[in-house]
């Protein structure tokens, strides 16, 4: 009957975004809702698992390098929970191996900053049609 797609469609365009560094979170809300989009910043992985909003994300931008939980562990993190969302790395110094690594675990994107503000709306919207 197509129900169990419903679900998804209706309350999963939140994108969360995960930033250590508020004026990024602030720079990347601003983007998102200009677009016409929800977004809900967290300032660490840790803090987007206690919300368990797992359900009504449609994409995650994360930062890869954080304190605290990195963006891999965090991915690693949802792979186990069998949790399926989208996830569009960002990072201002993250190397070819970490790009691999999120890359061959399933990552949409890795992108790095300063980043092109155009591909990652382009990106975000491809996220949400998966």
């Amino acid at each position: 009957m197509g129900a169990t797609h419903q679900p998804r469609s209706q309350t999963s365009r939140l994108i969360a975004i995960i930033d250590d560094n508020e004026s990024m979170q602030d720079s990347l809300r601003d983007l998102i809702e200009s677009a016409g989009l929800v977004a809900r910043c967290f300032g660490s992985a840790e803090e987007f698992l206690e919300y368990d909003l797992h359900g009504e994300v449609g994409c995650l931008i994360a930062e890869i390098q954080m304190p605290g939980m990195s963006g891999l562990e965090l991915q690693a993190r949802l792979k186990e929970e069998q949790c399926s969302i989208p996830i569009i790395f960002i990072t201002s110094n993250g190397g070819a191996r970490m790009r691999i690594q999120a890359m061959r675990e399933g990552a949409v994107e890795f992108l790095a900053t300063p980043m092109d503000y155009q591909l990652l709306l382009k990106t975000v919207r491809a996220a949400l049609d998966m």
